[in-house]
């Protein structure tokens, strides 16, 4: 069973996690190159749920919530990574897809 999380459970979906590893990985980017990224990514692992449109209004939502927590700065058009504020959730975004793999483990290997 494959379990993603929400920000209001305590860690993050698919999106936030494709937005963190982009900050995570990158310096300034503006929103347009940012979300055709963000797309890319979770196209190729089969997330682009809802249509293109909605997920930009989302991805956006997200990119916001990370500015207003600190994990993002937001200078003019131009946003950057704050890798002190965003190790939290690199941190959980490494133990989800452990967690993830460790039940994929259980549910597959014969006992």
């Amino acid at each position: 069973m494959n379990k993603r999380y929400t920000m209001r459970r305590g860690g993050p979906d698919v999106l936030t996690e494709e937005l963190v590893n982009v900050f995570s990985s990158r310096g300034d980017i503006e929103f347009k190159p940012l979300f055709d990224l963000v797309y890319a990514r979770l196209q190729g692992r089969k997330a682009a749920h809802g249509g293109e449109e909605m997920l930009r209004l989302r991805a956006y939502e997200k990119l916001h919530w990370l500015v207003r927590m600190g994990g993002v700065v937001k200078t003019g058009k131009l946003y950057r990574g704050n890798s002190g504020k965003l190790r939290p959730l690199v941190d959980r975004v490494a133990t989800s897809h452990c967690q993830e793999l460790l039940d994929t483990v259980r549910t597959t290997v014969p006992k």
